[in-house]
């Protein structure tokens, strides 16, 4: 039997509308809620306008993951395609039930085979492995062969961010291991990272300017061993933070392949304007 794989997302792994395109994926939009009133990323919102909502309103917004009705009715639509495999690669599933959510939909779509792939992150590294996955169907891969490689290039994908104000996490209840920070909020920059799926410190800095160094210092350590394929610098809001990031990588590394990305509405609503992030593979 002839094997056509499809792959599915969601909106925060942040992909350009020319990449989404070329690679064929499909994308299901995570909402913001300001209020009563719902806005599906990457549609009803545009990324600069969420910021500016942000900076004016009281009350924090919250997210919501998208309904199970939109997974099966997008699955059966590529059913009908001729899509044998589906592999869905999803945000941390400790962050959110969008996941789990696609997994439900599959055991209610017949004759197709559904493969849930937790990217344990978020934004462009999860993006990575889209991409990655994407080519390969593209080149004629069956989802259990996508996720083996996936599950393979999980040793090898790194990110780290450097939040502005803590304050977004710890209310959204985002962020673990805070017990160890809360009492010095004011003084110290962690760098936060996604470790077995959560946002965990993973060093304490005192300030914007070290957290940010410190984060170029592990990505060089790799660049130096000469095993990094793709680098992404991500930020929300902040785009000259972001470029001046990527100049530094440049002066050291020209050949280096790097892309500017952003914390987009969802992830932008726990993290807070003024982020700014490092990942790569």
């Amino acid at each position: 039997m002839m094997h056509k794989t499809a792959i599915i997302t969601d909106s925060t792994a942040y992909l350009d509308e020319s990449l989404i395109e070329k690679l064929e994926v499909q994308v299901i939009p995570l909402s913001v809620n300001f209020g009563e009133k719902t806005f599906r990323e990457g549609s009803d919102i545009t990324t600069s306008l969420f910021y500016q909502k942000l900076e004016d309103e009281v009350s924090l917004p919250t997210t919501s993951q998208p309904a199970i009705g939109e997974f099966v009715a997008l699955m059966e639509q590529l059913k009908s395609n001729g899509v044998t495999d589906i592999v869905c690669i999803h945000l941390s599933a400790k962050i959110s039930g969008t996941l789990q959510t696609a997994l439900s939909a599959g055991e209610m779509v017949e004759d197709v085979s559904v493969f849930g792939f937790d990217s344990e992150i978020s934004c462009s590294p999860q993006g990575f492995y889209v991409q990655v996955a994407a080519k390969m169907a593209q080149e004629g891969s069956t989802g259990s062969e996508i996720m083996t490689y996936l599950t393979e290039m999980k040793h090898q994908v790194r990110a780290y961010f450097m939040v502005h104000d803590l304050n977004h996490l710890r209310r959204g209840g985002r962020l673990n291991g805070a017990q160890a920070i809360v009492g010095s909020l004011l003084q110290i920059k962690p760098i936060l990272h996604f470790e077995d799926g959560l946002i965990m410190p993973y060093e304490k800095v005192r300030t914007e300017k070290k957290a940010l160094n410190r984060i170029l210092d592990m990505l060089f350590e790799d660049l130096e061993e000469d095993i990094v394929n793709e680098i992404a610098v991500i930020h929300a809001n902040r785009l000259e933070g972001a470029e001046s990031l990527v100049q530094s990588i440049k002066e050291k590394y020209p050949n280096a392949s790097i892309h500017i990305s952003y914390f987009g509405p969802v992830i932008g609503t726990h993290l807070g304007s003024g982020s700014l992030g490092i990942g790569w593979y």
